[in-house]
This record gives C-alpha cells, sequence and structure tokens, in this order.
C-alpha cells in the first residue's frame, strides 16, 4: 500500500478547502431557505429509485468530487431549514451547533470513563444540572445526556424496575408479574423498552385517554387494583408531556400525586415538549412535572441543536445508575462506587458521542431565552392554525393543540359518499410528491389525519393558509 495515501488522507490543507467549500454551500443553502425561495421541501423519490441513483454513484468508475457530493446530497435530503417545512418533529439545527457538531466528530473522544473524553464528561455535568435546576432537582437530582428519547425512555425504565422495592434485577435477574401503566397515546418507544426488558405483552397495562386524548386519571386506581388482584406488580407509571401522535399533554400533577400516594416510580416522556418548561407562557403545561422520579427531554426537537442528543434525568441520583453496575475491570469500578465522570457505569452506552460540546455551546451562546421564544413562537403559530382551521367549513381539527402540533383533514362541505380516510391521504400524498409543503399522516381514533409540527421559527401563517389553498385544490381533482 502506498504510504502516501495516508498523507492524502489526512492533508490539513485539503481539509480547510472542502471545509470552506462546504461551509460556503451550507450558508448559501441557509440563505435561500430563510428567504422562502422555492424548492421542494421534500424532494421525493421512490425508496427503490433513491437506493438506486446511490448505488450507482457508490459503483461509479470516474473521479469522485466531494463538492458534487455535498451538493447532490443537500439536493436530495428534506430541507428542515425552510418554513415550508411542518413533518417530523425534527428541529432545524443553529449552525453553531452544527460547527460544534464538526468539531465533536473531528476530536472523535468517545465517552466511556473520564479519561476517554475529560471536556465533554465536564461539559455533560454542567449541561445536566442546569437543566435540573429548571425541575428544583438540582441538588440530589443526577442524570446523563443519551443517544435519542427511545434510548432515554428504556434507560428510565431500567432504573425504574431496578429501583422496584430494591429489586436487584442485575443480579438476580427479572420475575414474572411485573408491569408499567402507560397512556394508550405513549410513544412506541416505552412499549419496545418493556418488551426489550423481556417483560412481554402483560409487561404493558394501557390506560385509556379522554376525548382529549390525556390520560383518565380516573380510571387510575380502578385499573391499579385490577392489575394487584391478578397478581401483576405494577412499578412505573409513564406520563406524557406531550404526546407524539396528537401533541397533547397529561395531566402531570395528578399522575404524580397517584404515583406518590401508591408508592410507584413515576416517569415523565417529555422528549418533545418538555422545554415548555422554559416558558412563562406555556410552563404550566408541565405543571407536575417536578412530582416525577425520571424523565426524558431531546434537545433535537425542542431546543434547536441537531440529532440525537437526549437528556435523561432522576430526582434522586443515588439508585436509578444500579441498573448498569457491573464489573468490567478496565472501566468501571465496584458496584456502589460510581462516579458522574465515568458514563459507561451510568447508560446502556459505552463509547458516545461526546454530544455535551453542541448543547453547552447553546446555552453558553443563547440561553434559555431562545429556546422559550422558539417554544412560544411554534406554539402561538399552532393555536393561530387551529383558528384558521376552526374559521373554515371545509377543514376539521382533531382536537385543539397543547403544543406545536396540530391534527386536522379536509371534510368537504358536502361529503357525499366520499371516503374521508381515502382522501386525505391521497392529498397528504400528493402533497408529499409535490414537495412545496411537508406535512406527515397520523390515525386517530382508526381515522386518517394530516399532522403539521411547527418545527420553524420562520414559518408564518400566511404559508399556512396556502398550504390550505393547496390542499383544497388537490381535494377537488381528487374527488373529480
Amino acid at each position: 500500500m502506498n504510504d502516501n495515501l495516508f498523507e492524502k488522507a489526512y492533508d490539513p490543507e485539503q481539509f480547510r478547502e472542502n471545509g470552506h467549500r462546504l461551509i460556503d454551500m451550507l450558508a448559501d443553502y441557509m440563505k435561500a431557505c430563510l428567504d422562502n425561495e422555492e424548492m421542494p421541501v421534500l424532494p421525493w423519490k421512490e425508496p427503490a429509485d433513491q437506493e438506486k441513483y446511490w448505488r450507482g454513484v457508490f459503483n461509479s468508475s470516474g473521479k469522485f468530487s466531494i463538492e458534487d457530493f455535498f451538493k447532490d446530497y443537500l439536493e436530495k435530503s428534506n430541507h428542515i431549514h425552510h418554513p415550508h417545512y411542518a413533518g417530523h418533529q425534527v428541529v432545524p439545527p443553529l449552525p453553531l451547533t452544527a460547527l460544534a457538531n464538526l468539531i465533536e466528530a473531528f476530536t472523535n473522544n468517545g465517552m466511556a470513563v473520564y479519561e476517554m473524553g475529560p471536556a465533554s464528561s465536564a461539559m455533560e455535568k454542567v449541561v445536566i444540572d442546569w437543566l435540573l435546576g429548571f425541575w428544583g432537582w438540582q441538588i440530589e437530582g443526577g442524570g446523563m445526556l443519551t443517544s435519542g428519547g427511545s434510548l432515554g425512555n428504556l434507560t428510565a425504565m431500567l432504573a425504574a424496575r431496578q429501583s422496584y422495592k430494591e429489586m436487584d434485577v442485575w443480579e438476580n435477574g427479572i420475575r414474572n408479574g411485573l408491569a408499567v401503566m402507560v397512556s394508550s397515546e405513549s410513544h412506541y418507544s416505552i412499549e419496545r423498552a418493556v418488551k426489550i426488558m423481556g417483560l412481554g405483552e402483560k409487561g404493558v397495562i394501557r390506560i385509556p385517554v379522554d376525548d382529549h386524548f390525556r390520560i383518565q386519571v380516573n380510571r387510575l386506581q380502578d385499573i391499579l387494583d385490577d392489575a394487584v388482584e391478578k397478581g401483576i406488580s405494577v412499578f412505573a407509571v409513564v406520563g406524557n408531556a406531550c404526546s407524539t401522535s396528537t401533541g397533547k399533554y397529561d395531566d402531570l400533577a395528578a399522575l404524580g400525586e397517584f404515583c406518590r400516594k401508591n408508592k410507584i416510580w413515576f416517569h415523565v416522556d417529555a422528549a418533545h415538549g418538555g422545554p415548555a418548561i422554559f416558558s412563562e407562557k406555556y410552563k404550566h403545561l408541565v405543571n407536575g412535572i417536578e412530582m416525577a422520579d425520571s424523565a426524558v427531554i431531546d434537545f433535537h426537537k425542542m431546543m434547536l441543536v441537531p440529532a440525537l442528543t437526549t437528556a435523561v434525568l432522576y430526582k434522586d441520583k443515588k439508585n436509578p445508575f444500579e441498573a448498569f453496575t457491573q464489573k468490567a475491570r478496565y472501566l468501571l469500578q465496584d458496584k456502589g462506587e460510581l462516579n458522574w465522570w465515568d458514563s459507561a457505569g451510568r447508560t446502556i452506552e459505552c463509547t458516545k458521542k461526546p454530544m455535551s460540546v453542541k448543547v453547552f455551546m447553546m446555552i453558553k451562546m443563547f440561553g434559555a431565552g431562545l429556546i422559550e421564544k422558539f417554544v412560544d413562537k411554534t406554539y402561538d403559530l399552532a393555536r393561530d392554525f387551529a383558528g384558521e382551521i376552526d374559521a373554515t367549513d371545509d377543514f376539521e381539527l382533531a382536537v385543539q393543540p397543547d403544543s406545536n402540533i396540530v391534527c386536522f383533514r379536509y371534510k368537504p362541505i358536502t361529503p357525499g359518499s366520499v371516503d374521508l380516510d381515502e382522501l386525505n391521504s391521497n392529498i397528504r400524498d400528493e402533497l408529499k410528491n409535490n414537495g412545496e409543503y411537508y406535512l406527515v399522516q397520523t390515525n386517530i381514533n382508526d381515522e386518517i389525519f394530516m399532522r403539521a409540527s411547527f418545527m420553524n421559527p420562520f414559518t408564518d401563517i400566511g404559508m399556512m393558509r396556502d398550504m390550505l389553498g393547496q390542499i383544497r385544490e388537490i381535494a377537488k381533482l381528487e374527488m373529480n
């Protein structure tokens, strides 16, 4: 092998040149998005066509151009910085956090023990303590950053099970008859976590929701009593702040009181809606979250940083990490001697990305004020958009929004024999194929609705009025 290949691969000047080109390209792209230039927000291709294209690029024998590759990837990706994007719950990251992502990746200080990532380990502690302060948990609380809400929810569920009646599952294994009470509107990651833990279908007790898609708190005690009568031990209750499908917040204070009364671990899935705690206008939505034993919150949803970055928070740091205590002589100390700076003993991940760098930078640069403005702007827009829907005769809401998520559908004034589910599904498909606006589709009470998640601070009500007009035009074509 030619030794010069390494020199070429690690050439600082080539890196500098490619980096400048990429930053210039991204800056121009971001300006085009913010100027609301016409572009397909979702440049849709069928999966087989997309795979065929990239396989052709991969197998081509011509000279590989890094600049052309960057342009190609950018052109064929979803443009979430464009204000017409109202699709999945992914935020357009701040430019600063993208630069932080670069230095995280380049230095590659994967975290497991302190000596592997000293700066990022310390930054993570600072960031976690900052978050805990908003919960009122700073003195006794603890937590860590991990790769996404699904992993975060699993981490919290493992801690809840380990803490149940001081049951050492790590040493003694699981026993039958353990279960978690969850909203029927909970994110699928909760059920997945329970089943990964080996508790099976009986380990998931689904709590019905009311007409506003919130847990029916008045049913909790009867459901718990029924479980106990069947020999099932409920070790955790999970509340939504907010749900993924409809964006509705559970009554966290009532759930917290129920769990306190029955001595059950209370976990809040606040992956999306937790940042409401930073908003004077909307923090009432998370009243009672301080009563939880654990919570997850995603920085990549409503806190303006790239995916994946999730915080798992605990009210009491003394016991939760026992779920991961083991002896790995080259990394971990003995049980009961975990240090905050050695993350491998506190979470599922061993080597993990130094994700605290971008969060630390974002907070230092902008503080909680930017998050508050972002929450206010997007939640306000959801209410304005819901008002537009209510004022029409040919659209309907699934439910009034709590958050920045609005579920709605087209409903002709004289529907006749039109299948509304098929009609709205076809409308969404046509929007997707057209690409000018991006919405997703969801199923609510076995009916098809379109769902707008307002994730871009530059989206405005005028754009949404235009989108409704396009939906009407598509509907006319579909019904003719």
